[in-house]
């Protein structure tokens, strides 16, 4: 019997050792076409990005979305080849999946949807890279926009991914669309100071400052009476990219100016009346 051992193996062997060769090299060239077609994926985008930027598409997102449709499309030919390495029909493949394609349309509808939405993202452009928008309550920097979805980047450097038919289905504001954004300050004094003297203060600020447009014209007026304020409102034009530098200092010097003029902008307060009783 232990002799009969080494024949059986040697046969076992023998048997096996051809589909060993045969799916044994299939099995190397499927994952060296892995490693090839993934890698050209990468560097085809990178070279269609690159194509498109020396010609006349100098929109960054534009080149994006190319670039990413691009990788996908080498990427699905990459799986096509890896399949054919072991005997995979890749036609009769597509055949039978062209055949199912309301099966696969209706499971994949999610993905379909980001896609779609993704074209439609760039045909109507309500963003372009590098702006600042706000869509659903998320806002950031527009970093990148792909097949399947858009990259944001936070002001605290925070990447935030958004589906594709997120974006299109919810209303967006796009806070660097224009040239020119309007500064709104509300400053609050006490009941006891000068009106006019504060607003006075907060025009000779505002004029002072270089940043500030003359048009459209600046506003300036009382805009409501708070429990323990006057409530003084400034509403001036500056470039866009001067938005937030402008309504920070602005803001500083009026508090500095109002505490050299005298002016006190209150603490909420509350004057409570006492009655007294009768019997006393």
């Amino acid at each position: 019997m232990l002799a009969q051992m080494p024949a059986i193996v040697q046969q076992n062997i023998d048997a096996l050792l051809p589909f060993a060769l045969q799916y044994g090299v299939s099995f190397v060239a499927a994952i060296l076409i892995l490693i090839v077609g993934f890698w050209f994926a990468g560097r085809a985008k990178t070279w269609t990005m690159r194509a498109l930027a020396r010609g006349p598409v100098k929109d960054d997102m534009l080149q994006s979305f190319f670039g990413s449709i691009v990788r996908y499309l080498i990427i699905a030919a990459t799986l096509l080849a890896v399949l054919g390495e072991f005997g995979i029909e890749t036609t009769s493949l597509i055949a039978v999946l062209g055949a199912a394609g309301l099966a696969v349309g209706l499971a994949l509808q999610g993905t379909l949807s980001n896609v779609a939405a993704g074209v439609m993202l760039l045909i109507f452009r309500p963003f372009r890279t590098g702006q600042y928008v706000e869509i659903g309550g998320i806002a950031g920097t527009v970093k990148e926009l792909t097949l399947f979805f858009t990259e944001l980047n936070t002001p605290d450097n925070v990447q935030i991914i958004v589906p594709n038919s997120g974006i299109w289905g919810q209303p967006l504001k796009n806070y660097s669309s224009y040239p020119t954004r309007r500064v709104d300050i509300t400053f609050g004094i006490s009941y006891g100071d000068d009106i006019d003297k504060a607003m006075e203060i907060i025009r000779s600020v505002y004029e002072a400052d270089p940043r500030s447009m003359k048009q459209p014209e600046p506003f300036l007026g009382v805009i409501g009476l708070n429990d323990s304020s006057v409530d003084i409102v400034m509403r001036l034009w500056v470039a866009n990219a001067d938005y937030w530098p402008t309504k920070f200092e602005i803001t500083k010097k009026v508090k500095e100016r109002f505490d050299a003029e005298g002016i006190t902008i209150p603490f909420p307060s509350r004057t409570v009346y006492q009655i007294a009783d009768a019997a006393d």
